[in-house]
């Protein structure tokens, strides 16, 4: 039977008949309090990190800005790739660029479930994707090219890389992830700053964005859950096959093109 197709709760009132309603009930308090506690922990985590924001509120928004800083260096030297790629190859390998910064929130829980001290000199100094940079690509090929050609340069230092494309997540998230350092130069100083730079193409960012909103659905049976699991890895699967044959394709093209020339 197609998971997919019958009512989520339908078998809800056997169940409860056969257990005599007890068993499920308990497991119904029981997740509620699960689900208190972790409500408090984050509160209190959140509240704790803004607490020590609101005493060091200038460093905080100076070390803020020092990351917007960077995602907008990073930024500027993905577009000049594109254009001179562009010129290069008469054609464009980037498809959009988006950045965003890490809120206090996110950063609270983080710090909460690294077990990390909840301060702003801990966020500098434990968290690297404070600053985020997406990449949307063509074709897979750009991927790396683009980020070959980003860490040539001579002012981008390497700190970590995650390759999620040659060896894809087991949930089937495809993306190249890089924490890079850059340079930022401010009226006395210069100053490293990470920025995480994940590159992926249009059919992955594709799948990533409706994967997150699909996959947290909560209150699914283990049975639901598992089959929805399993149709997104699917999915990703198709994703990938479909770029693949473009990736092909445009070769094939090229190749074709430089005969006739």
């Amino acid at each position: 039977m197609n998971p997919f197709a019958r009512p989520l709760f339908d078998d809800m009132p056997d169940r409860v008949a056969s257990n005599n309603g007890v068993t499920i009930l308990n497991e119904l308090q029981r997740r509620r309090e699960d689900v208190a506690t972790q409500v408090v922990t984050r509160l209190a985590a959140s509240d704790e990190l803004t607490a020590a924001i609101q005493r060091n509120v200038a460093p905080y928004r100076r070390l803020m800005t020092y990351y917007e800083c960077a995602m907008m260096e990073a930024e500027t030297k993905f577009r000049v790739l594109d254009a001179e790629f562009g010129l290069q190859h008469d054609r464009n390998p980037i498809e959009s660029i988006k950045t965003r910064l890490k809120s206090t929130d996110s950063l609270a829980k983080k710090l909460s479930r690294k077990g990390f001290p909840l301060s702003v000199e801990s966020v500098e100094r434990n968290i690297f994707d404070v600053a985020g940079v997406r990449v949307v690509c063509t074709f897979p090929e750009d991927i790396f090219t683009l980020a070959d050609a980003l860490l040539a340069q001579d002012d981008v230092r390497l700190v970590e890389r995650r390759d999620y494309v040659s060896n894809p997540k087991p949930t089937g998230y495809r993306s190249l992830h890089l924490i890079v350092e850059i340079p930022i130069f401010l009226e006395r100083e210069k100053r490293l700053v990470k920025v995480e730079v994940q590159l992926r193409t249009i059919s992955m960012n594709f799948w990533a964005s409706l994967e997150h909103q699909l996959r947290y659905k909560k209150n699914l049976p283990e049975a639901e859950a598992q089959a929805v699991a399993d149709e997104l890895a699917d999915l990703a699967e198709t994703a990938a096959n479909l770029d693949a044959r473009m990736q092909a394709l445009r070769t094939f093209l090229d190749n074709a093109k430089e005969t006739d020339e």
